[in-house]
């Protein structure tokens, strides 16, 4: 697998889960206290970096005007699951990591929604080699 590094975001919102039978909990509206977490693996430059962590604070952006204190239903073109927040994100990271000088290097990104404590759902993608 190797090295990767990791920097968690938050944020609050709401959603409706659709598709579940309506006894469901979850398809009533409801919100959580989300946690993200951004892993990005490959290999490190002269300076011991795989990418410096401040390039990641885009992501903290992406999330406040995009995610955070909305109602999720009304900004992803998917049913809000944590699974589909953790698939958009891991495009949205995909996609501006391929223009970036760091791009040879990197290998993949992992993407973790947490809506609980307890629970997690965690995205993978590997990233071409270039």
């Amino acid at each position: 697998m190797g090295l990767r590094i990791c920097k968690d975001f938050e944020f609050s919102a709401s959603h409706v889960i659709a598709g579940l039978p309506e006894s469901h909990k979850c398809a009533r509206l409801h919100g959580h206290s989300y946690r993200v977490r951004v892993a990005v693996s490959g290999a490190v430059d002269e300076v011991g970096f795989i990418i410096d962590y401040g390039e990641l604070a885009w992501i903290r952006e992406l999330i406040d005007t995009r995610l955070d204190h909305r109602h999720l239903n009304d900004v992803l073109a998917v049913n809000p699951t944590a699974e589909n927040i953790a698939v958009w994100l891991a495009e949205q990271v995909c996609s501006w990591l391929q223009s970036r000088p760091e791009r040879q290097r990197i290998r993949g990104v992992e993407i973790g929604v947490s809506e609980t404590p307890t629970t997690w759902a965690i995205y993978s993608a590997e990233l071409p080699s270039v």
